[in-house]
């Protein structure tokens, strides 16, 4: 099958709705043991830079690349839910509390969402589409899609120097060797998701 790239097949026809802010909306980090999980809102308003495409389909380096471009031809807003919130509402509600800081953090409330994945978030009250796999079909969200990773990343690497040892600046929280061979020998941190089953046997197993 030819590969899929991103283009504006799905923003085109919000517009034709009558919409004019037209808004992808995408998350990262839903499945590490540790860290936020970061929302990022993003509105075209210039051309995207070539390339663009699912953080995941690129490399870090043309992640980093790519970010002064997006900011340059994009409005965008970021939200973050905490570890702690993870733990206080459950990994699902807390990806939409981000996600709605990050909406809330744009710097005009949108008329049309574009939402990466399959789950509509229940405070979302404009026309949407709900896009499964959407980072890789839809310019926005795959706008949304590097800048929220790319700001993870960042916000990891600086979790990792103040919490050296579990490799946080390489994997991201994700639960790695070098994570869990840290979390032996430094136990767990203020940052670590303690309804997270390998965090909670952890825990119950030193408690």
């Amino acid at each position: 099958m030819p590969k899929v790239a991103p283009d504006l097949s799905f923003e085109r026809a919000a517009a034709k709705t009558g919409a004019r802010f037209i808004v992808g909306l995408d998350e990262v980090g839903r499945g590490p043991w540790a860290g936020p999980v970061v929302a990022c809102a993003a509105r075209l308003i210039g051309p995207a830079p070539a390339g663009l495409n699912d953080s995941k389909k690129l490399t870090a380096k043309r992640r980093e690349a790519m970010v002064p471009l997006l900011l340059a031809c994009c409005e965008v807003g970021f939200g973050e839910a905490s570890a702690e919130e993870i733990d206080a509402l459950n990994i699902r509600q807390a990806t939409h509390l981000a996600m709605r800081r990050a909406v809330a953090d744009l710097p005009q409330l949108p008329d049309y969402l574009l939402i990466d994945g399959n789950d509509c978030p229940a405070w979302v009250d404009c026309p949407r589409d709900v896009i499964v796999k959407g980072d890789s079909r839809s310019l926005s969200i795959a706008a949304a899609s590097v800048l929220a990773k790319t700001r993870r990343d960042k916000g990891m690497v600086a979790l990792a120097q103040q919490f050296p040892g579990y490799g946080w600046d390489r994997n991201a929280g994700y639960g790695t060797k070098a994570h869990q061979e840290g979390l032996k020998n430094h136990g767990v941190t203020p940052y670590h998701r303690r309804s997270f089953a390998p965090i909670h046997k952890i825990l119950c197993q030193t408690g």
